[in-house]
């Protein structure tokens, strides 16, 4: 909970108050587990393409955790029906993805109100960062997805997108 990014998502989830919501690329949990202890009556499905990632985080929905589902799928390709989910999260995900926008094309067809996205703002070292963002990449995308409205805000060396759908 200590990293910006991390703090500041969290916050934006307490506003816009969703009744459900799909973590694409929940990983090793870093923005996963602050989720779950700061808002704890929301129902959460997690997202994982990794077999050992999805054992994982199907241990702690058996070890006491009910509201969290856990759901083995590439982020490229969901299956869920449109609408599905109140919000959609994808933090630290799309940089990752070979065609990201599938991903937030995908993203927003299963979101009923809101998608936020989180990516690197600066180049690094990570060899599977496959993409660094513009502002004006991540806008055009989004559109290009069908996002009505956009908004972008900055914490420290990362950009955060919300993309509102009504």
């Amino acid at each position: 909970t200590e990293l910006p990014r991390v703090k500041r998502v969290l916050g934006m989830l307490r506003g816009l108050a969703p009744e459900s919501l799909l973590d694409l690329g929940s990983g090793r949990g870093t923005f996963l587990w602050p989720l779950l202890a700061s808002l704890p009556h929301l129902p959460v499905t997690a997202i994982e393409q990794s077999e050992r990632r999805v054992a994982d985080l199907l241990a702690v929905r058996a070890g006491g955790v009910e509201r969290l589902s856990v759901v083995r799928m590439d982020a490229e390709h969901l299956t869920f029906d449109p609408q599905s989910f109140d919000g959609v999260t994808m933090l630290e995900i799309l940089e990752h993805l070979p065609r990201p926008e599938l991903g937030l094309r995908g993203a927003l067809s299963v979101a009923r109100r809101f998608v936020i996205v989180s990516v690197p703002s600066v180049p690094d070292d990570n060899p599977e960062h496959l993409h660094l963002f513009s502002v004006e990449q991540l806008r055009q995308m989004a559109a290009n997805a069908g996002c009505s409205r956009v908004t972008f805000e900055h914490v420290l060396n990362h950009r955060i997108m919300l993309c509102q759908t009504t």
